[in-house]
Protein backbone atom coordinates (compact mmCIF):
# COMPACT_ATOMS: atom_id res chain seq x y z
CA UNK A 1 0.00 0.00 0.00
CA UNK A 2 1.24 3.48 -0.79
CA UNK A 3 2.80 4.97 2.36
CA UNK A 4 0.60 8.10 2.37
CA UNK A 5 -2.60 6.08 1.94
CA UNK A 6 -1.49 3.70 4.68
CA UNK A 7 -0.73 6.58 7.05
CA UNK A 8 -4.07 8.27 6.40
CA UNK A 9 -6.02 5.04 6.86
CA UNK A 10 -4.22 4.28 10.11
CA UNK A 11 -4.89 7.82 11.30
CA UNK A 12 -8.55 7.64 10.27
CA UNK A 13 -9.06 4.48 12.28
CA UNK A 14 -6.83 5.12 15.29
CA UNK A 15 -6.14 8.87 15.39
CA UNK A 16 -8.57 9.46 18.25
CA UNK A 17 -6.43 7.18 20.43
CA UNK A 18 -3.57 9.69 20.22
CA UNK A 19 -3.31 12.66 22.55
CA UNK A 20 -4.14 16.11 21.16
CA UNK A 21 -0.49 17.17 20.85
CA UNK A 22 0.35 14.04 18.84
CA UNK A 23 -2.72 14.45 16.63
CA UNK A 24 -1.92 18.08 15.86
CA UNK A 25 1.70 17.43 14.95
CA UNK A 26 0.84 14.35 12.90
CA UNK A 27 -1.87 16.24 10.97
CA UNK A 28 0.56 19.08 10.27
CA UNK A 29 3.16 16.70 8.83
CA UNK A 30 0.92 14.25 6.97
CA UNK A 31 -2.11 16.30 5.92
CA UNK A 32 -0.84 19.88 5.89
CA UNK A 33 2.59 18.94 4.47
CA UNK A 34 4.45 21.29 6.82
CA UNK A 35 8.18 20.86 7.28
CA UNK A 36 9.71 19.73 10.55
CA UNK A 37 11.14 23.24 10.99
CA UNK A 38 7.74 24.91 10.51
CA UNK A 39 6.13 22.59 13.02
CA UNK A 40 9.00 22.97 15.47
CA UNK A 41 8.61 26.76 15.33
CA UNK A 42 4.83 26.53 15.76
CA UNK A 43 5.01 24.27 18.83
CA UNK A 44 8.22 25.64 20.33
CA UNK A 45 10.09 22.34 20.14
CA UNK A 46 13.12 21.15 18.19
CA UNK A 47 13.03 19.55 14.76
CA UNK A 48 14.28 16.38 16.45
CA UNK A 49 11.36 16.61 18.87
CA UNK A 50 8.92 16.77 15.95
CA UNK A 51 10.67 13.85 14.29
CA UNK A 52 10.44 11.82 17.51
CA UNK A 53 6.71 12.55 17.88
CA UNK A 54 6.05 11.44 14.28
CA UNK A 55 8.11 8.29 14.75
CA UNK A 56 6.30 7.50 18.02
CA UNK A 57 2.88 8.14 16.47
CA UNK A 58 3.65 5.93 13.46
CA UNK A 59 4.79 3.16 15.80
CA UNK A 60 1.64 3.54 17.93
CA UNK A 61 -0.68 3.49 14.91
CA UNK A 62 1.02 0.36 13.57
CA UNK A 63 0.77 -1.33 16.98
CA UNK A 64 -2.95 -0.57 17.13
CA UNK A 65 -3.38 -2.10 13.68
CA UNK A 66 -1.30 -5.15 14.63
CA UNK A 67 -3.63 -5.77 17.56
CA UNK A 68 -7.01 -4.75 16.12
CA UNK A 69 -6.66 -5.27 12.34
CA UNK A 70 -9.37 -2.69 11.60
CA UNK A 71 -7.71 -1.32 8.46
CA UNK A 72 -7.04 -4.83 7.19
CA UNK A 73 -10.69 -5.81 7.75
CA UNK A 74 -11.89 -2.59 6.14
CA UNK A 75 -9.79 -3.13 3.02
CA UNK A 76 -10.82 -6.78 2.78
CA UNK A 77 -14.51 -5.90 3.12
CA UNK A 78 -14.15 -3.13 0.55
CA UNK A 79 -12.55 -5.55 -1.91
CA UNK A 80 -15.35 -8.08 -1.38
CA UNK A 81 -18.01 -5.43 -1.88
CA UNK A 82 -16.32 -4.36 -5.11
CA UNK A 83 -16.48 -7.98 -6.24
CA UNK A 84 -20.21 -8.08 -5.45
CA UNK A 85 -20.67 -4.86 -7.39
CA UNK A 86 -18.76 -6.31 -10.36
CA UNK A 87 -20.78 -9.53 -10.30
CA UNK A 88 -24.09 -7.70 -10.24
CA UNK A 89 -22.97 -5.31 -12.99
CA UNK A 90 -21.89 -8.24 -15.17
CA UNK A 91 -25.21 -10.01 -14.48
CA UNK A 92 -27.22 -6.92 -15.38
CA UNK A 93 -25.31 -6.43 -18.63
CA UNK A 94 -25.07 -10.09 -19.63
CA UNK A 95 -27.17 -11.81 -22.26
CA UNK A 96 -26.25 -15.18 -20.72
CA UNK A 97 -27.38 -14.28 -17.23
CA UNK A 98 -27.35 -17.25 -14.83
CA UNK A 99 -29.00 -15.95 -11.70
CA UNK A 100 -28.25 -19.01 -9.59
CA UNK A 101 -24.48 -18.81 -10.18
CA UNK A 102 -24.30 -15.11 -9.39
CA UNK A 103 -26.43 -15.51 -6.27
CA UNK A 104 -24.21 -18.40 -5.07
CA UNK A 105 -21.06 -16.32 -5.58
CA UNK A 106 -22.57 -13.33 -3.81
CA UNK A 107 -23.78 -15.57 -0.97
CA UNK A 108 -20.25 -16.90 -0.41
CA UNK A 109 -18.80 -13.38 -0.36
CA UNK A 110 -21.48 -12.07 2.00
CA UNK A 111 -20.86 -14.99 4.36
CA UNK A 112 -17.13 -14.15 4.36
CA UNK A 113 -17.93 -10.54 5.23
CA UNK A 114 -20.29 -11.54 8.03
CA UNK A 115 -17.76 -14.00 9.44
CA UNK A 116 -15.07 -11.33 9.46
CA UNK A 117 -17.04 -8.82 11.52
Amino acid sequence: MEKFVEQTLLYDFYGELLNEHQRNIYKDVIFNDLSLSEIADEYGISRQGVHDVIKRVNRSLCLYEDKLHLVEKFLSTKEKLCTIERLTEEAINSDNFNCADVVKQIHVIVKEIIDSI
